[in-house]
């Protein structure tokens, strides 16, 4: 009967922990479209478009920005957007201090990158690589 326990509990460390390593890492590109062809958007906060990525570069989503209309405060509502989606680091083309002192604050790491999203998705993933 021990067995058994130890064998569940196992499996279920097992299913939970693999879960989560996948669910760890989300991506979010800035985009004008919403294919990973598209480019990098310059703006962040006002983007047209979010297309999610998991941490192995697997498009998950692509999404409107639901503030990019917003007459103000634009910035620190796409970080909280983002953060609660579960996004660990963001790319666009430029960052403005108000959305940059946001994702900081959820610990949300950003890269400002110029190209298409699937060139920075390319360079993010091979950074992770070698560190």
């Amino acid at each position: 009967m021990k067995k058994i326990h130890l064998f569940i509990g196992m499996l279920i460390l097992l299913t939970t922990g693999l879960g989560y390593a996948a669910d760890k890492d989300k991506i979010a590109v800035a985009a004008e479209g919403k294919s990973v062809t598209t480019e990098v958007s310059g703006v962040a906060a006002r983007c047209p478009y979010f297309l999610i990525f998991d941490g192995d570069g697997v498009l998950l989503e692509a999404i409107d920005n639901p503030y990019k209309g917003a007459k103000g405060g634009a910035g620190p509502s796409v970080a909280s957007f983002l953060a609660q989606k579960g996004v660990t680091f963001v790319v666009a083309g430029a960052l403005g201090k108000n959305m940059s002192q946001a994702l900081k604050a959820k610990g949300v790491g950003y890269l400002q990158f110029h190209g298409s999203a699937e060139a920075a998705l390319k360079k993010i993933l091979e950074e992770r690589v070698k560190k």
